[in-house]
């Protein structure tokens, strides 16, 4: 069984350019979520789909260094770079991931893809109702469903967000294409940000790695903050998935 996991990097950024290579303690924010991916002891391989945007070339040297497979790819459709990405490797499964996520968690990486397995899922994630704080966003499923949204997805949503045409069809979301479910955690910290989409998040992340490194696991960061208000909320008034929201709204002037 091969479980490929791919995660998305791209040097354009709206809010915060080139923030995947913004350093902390000299790794940047790409080699941070690699070396911690790799932690994983369910993933049979991990590749990066970039684009073909100038500036790419950075990537794909921190890739290189790391022994990391690259594809290149289109800047906007998403759902097709990714696609492209895992074709040649012919995966049972895929676990999704993005790079500007440095703290992910490769316990809950594990957890999600047991939990998928386990229950004979199409699509699982930690995101449908999100329970994990904004960055330990994991997403598993059958490459067979990637292919699926590839060949049918139509919503610039869709396209430049890869799983939505999966999950909005899946029996979570009352749709009856693929069957999926939500691994959830018992306690809500869905409101704790752990992402880099803003300098403000950037800082928060700096200040964390500051106190504990980047080897503990994503609850030992929470609690941290919680014992920190201050650093907490430097970030907290920034909406999760405030790229999919707007993707939306595109759709709809359509």
């Amino acid at each position: 069984m091969k479980i490929l996991a791919i995660t998305q990097a791209r040097i354009g950024s709206t809010r915060l350019p080139e923030k995947i290579l913004k350093a902390i303690n000299g790794e940047s924010i790409l080699e941070i979520h690699i070396k911690r991916i790799l932690k994983s002891k369910r993933i049979t391989k991990l590749k990066i789909a970039t684009t073909t945007e100038p500036g790419s070339e950075k990537i794909v040297s921190i890739a290189n260094r790391l022994g990391i497979e690259v594809f290149k790819g289109s800047v906007n459709n998403v759902l097709e770079r990714f696609y492209f990405t895992a074709q040649s490797e012919n995966p049972d499964w895929i676990v999704r991931l993005t790079s500007d996520c440095p703290l992910i968690d490769p316990e809950v990486i594990d957890n999600v893809i047991k939990f998928c397995l386990s229950n004979n899922l199409d699509y699982a994630s930690n995101t449908l109702d999100p329970t994990f704080p904004d960055g330990i966003d994991v997403e598993v499923f059958k490459f067979t469903a990637l292919e699926q949204a590839y060949i049918q997805a139509k919503l610039k949503s869709e396209l430049e967000h890869v799983t939505p045409y999966i999950w909005k069809n899946s029996s979570y979301k009352g749709g009856d294409l693929f069957i999926s479910d939500c691994y959830k955690n018992d306690t809500d910290y869905s409101s704790y940000r752990l992402t880099v989409d803003t300098q403000e998040d950037f800082l928060v992340i700096q200040k964390l790695i500051g106190l504990l490194g980047i080897d503990v696991n994503w609850m030992t960061y929470v609690k941290e903050l919680e014992k920190h208000s201050e650093i907490k909320q430097i970030n907290e008034h920034f909406q999760r998935n405030e790229g999919y929201e707007k993707s939306i709204k595109e759709d709809k002037k359509n």
